[in-house]
């Protein structure tokens, strides 16, 4: 991977790269099911590209790193 894929993309770029509500996305957060965001100061927060696209290839598999998909 390239160091663009992780670059930090904010609330609006997720929302039109992935087509989800902002409602969905906190929504799948809170479920596990979609990437949690990095804080970036202390009123910001946004998403590292690497994790949005990973979660693009494969929305219904996708786990956080580290963890196991279930069969």
């Amino acid at each position: 991977m390239t160091n663009a894929a992780d670059r930090i993309i904010r609330l609006r770029t997720v929302l039109d790269r992935t087509g989800l509500s902002r409602s969905t996305v906190y929504r799948k957060i809170a479920e596990g099911t979609f990437p949690r965001q990095v804080r970036i100061s202390v009123h910001g927060a946004g998403w590292r590209e690497s994790a949005i696209n990973r979660w693009i290839d494969d929305p219904v598999g996708w786990r956080p790193e580290g963890e196991e998909k279930r069969s």
